[in-house]
């Protein structure tokens, strides 16, 4: 395959990391959603290191162990920065999309 070939797989699997943090997203703002209604931090440092550990067991490279860690702290990050975000601002749209199912699913 030439590199253009490659190119469009790589922009194919972009395409789809995006729809699946995007879908990851709308499940951690559900999350916040109960834990704000449950009175608990949004921050679950215990379940952030277990994430992180379960990832690091699963993942065969080739990128290495720093690497996923990296990634994944951020997509952590950016999951309570959402959470926070929503917390601050209930009636918001973005909240208002958590009862979309189809958003849910990646669909719309």
């Amino acid at each position: 395959m030439e590199i253009e070939g490659w190119r469009h797989e790589i922009d194919e699997l972009d395409e789809e990391l995006l729809r699946l943090l995007n879908m990851r997203a709308r499940l951690a703002m559900k999350v916040g959603a109960l834990k704000r209604s449950a009175g608990l931090p949004l921050r679950d440092r215990e379940r952030e290191e277990f994430v992180l550990r379960h990832l690091q067991e699963l993942n065969n490279g080739p990128l290495d162990q720093a690497a996923v860690t990296r990634l994944f702290r951020r997509i952590i990050y950016e999951s309570r920065r959402i959470e926070s975000v929503m917390a601050d601002r209930p009636n918001s749209p973005a909240v208002a999309s958590l009862n979309s199912p189809t958003k849910l699913r990646g669909i719309a």
